[in-house]
């Protein structure tokens, strides 16, 4: 299991384009991925679950990845909320 804490760095936060981009990309991967915010986990591989997070610029995150994908996982996340999906 990897564990990181992260800032949302997306200029306009998490919204439906680079939502579907990242549930796209991570679909595949065999791993669980759960975004903590706020005290709720949600499941970041659900563009549902994503939105009703309501992640905004400059939000602290936990991002908890498990499984054989873990690290591929992590590294898609860091940079989602890095925001270089945002201009995919």
């Amino acid at each position: 299991m990897l564990t990181e804490n992260v800032t949302a760095l997306n200029e306009t936060g998490v919204h439906m384009r680079p939502a579907q981009i990242l549930v796209t990309k991570l679909a595949p991967l065999d791993a669980t991925v759960t975004v903590k915010h706020d005290g709720k986990s949600v499941n970041a591989k659900s563009i549902m679950m994503l939105m009703a997070a309501c992640i905004k610029k400059g939000h602290d995150l936990e991002v908890v990845c498990e499984g054989p994908d873990e690290a591929k996982a992590m590294g898609l996340m860091e940079d989602f909320f890095k925001g270089v999906m945002d201009e995919e």
